[in-house]
């Protein structure tokens, strides 16, 4: 069964970690969200989740994929912390899948990720930023190893090609048919 890591931040979008959360589990991957910090994750919006474990706990577990929730300021909290930018740096080196949604991906450019990348992220965050990257405005975008996508609206488009990636196709199509999207 594949793996996943989303580590929660205070101000993290909780559309955007609890819908990935939700999707993936509903494929049957090992979902294990951590908390940057101990107690309850104050979310962006007021709400109020409570993590799996401490990311402290789980820094040295082997994840199929590391999924990092956008928000502010939950993104600027994964951009500037240290556990963070060394899972991204270690997940890229071994080519294991990354994802990051709305203001997140904030946190793949500081790590040097998206340099020669295609990715997307919610308005005014990545297309602001100097580097390499190649800009688009597609609800979710894959480059190579790397998933990125636009913001709460496309949480399930983006949970979806995360189960695609993980599980395959018949699977992603099996989660997606029950959800009945238009």
């Amino acid at each position: 069964m594949p793996s996943v890591l989303i580590p929660l931040a205070h101000g993290c979008e909780e559309m955007e970690a609890v819908i990935v959360m939700d999707i993936l589990r509903r494929a049957g991957v090992d979902v294990v969200a951590a908390s940057l910090t101990p107690g309850p994750v104050i979310c962006s919006r007021g709400t109020r989740l409570l993590a799996d474990a401490l990311l402290d706990e789980v820094l040295q577990q082997p994840f199929d994929m590391l999924v990092l929730p956008g928000g502010m300021p939950g993104s600027e909290h994964l951009k500037n912390d240290a556990r963070i930018q060394a899972l991204l740096t270690h997940y890229a080196a071994e080519g294991r899948y990354i994802g990051a949604i709305c203001a997140a991906p904030m946190a793949l450019h500081a790590a040097g990720l998206l340099e020669g990348k295609r990715a997307t992220s919610f308005p005014g965050v990545l297309d602001q930023l100097p580097g390499t990257h190649h800009y688009v405005e597609d609800a979710v975008v894959t480059d190579g190893n790397i998933v990125t996508s636009r913001g709460p609206g496309t949480a399930m488009s983006f949970a979806l090609a995360l189960v695609g990636l993980l599980c395959g196709e018949a699977k992603r199509q099996a989660v997606e048919e029950p959800l009945q999207r238009s």
